[in-house]
């Protein structure tokens, strides 16, 4: 498979991983029994550096950290996809850190939460890591 087809692979996953992600981050599920924890996040006022927060949202904010980042690195990838071959071979080592960074976010996911996020961190991992080491073809 060519590299060009696995950045559009791994931008199509990131919009659908931004948009899962985006819908379902601050749902709280009545059989986790933590409607209480979360009321108690949302309403618990914090000082912080002259600011009243709440620590839901501190938890919303890098959520929507999270769904902004996924966003600009399929942006990122669709563009490394419309690429040229020299391009890509210039941007050698801002490839393989993109691919480094999702590999240790499909670790991460699989450490911190659960299936489906690890299935879409893995795959976008996947052909991120492939799309560097696959030749390319002039």
């Amino acid at each position: 498979m060519k590299p060009t087809i696995l950045y559009r692979v791994a931008a199509a996953l990131l919009v659908l991983f931004a948009v899962g992600h985006q819908l379902g981050f601050r749902a709280v599920d009545p059989a986790w029994n933590a409607a209480d924890l979360a009321r108690a996040m949302q309403t618990t006022p914090l000082p912080v550096e002259g600011f009243t927060r709440s620590y839901w949202g501190f938890y919303s904010g890098f959520g929507f950290f999270t769904t902004v980042f996924m966003l600009f690195s399929a942006i990122l990838a669709w563009q490394l996809a419309s690429a040229s071959t020299d391009v890509r071979r210039a941007l050698g080592v801002s490839r393989r850190a993109f691919a480094a960074c999702y590999a240790t976010i499909a670790i991460l996911t699989w450490t911190y939460f659960f299936f489906t996020p690890g299935v879409f961190a893995t795959l976008i991992a996947i052909a991120l890591t492939l799309a560097v080491v696959v030749p390319e073809r002039t």
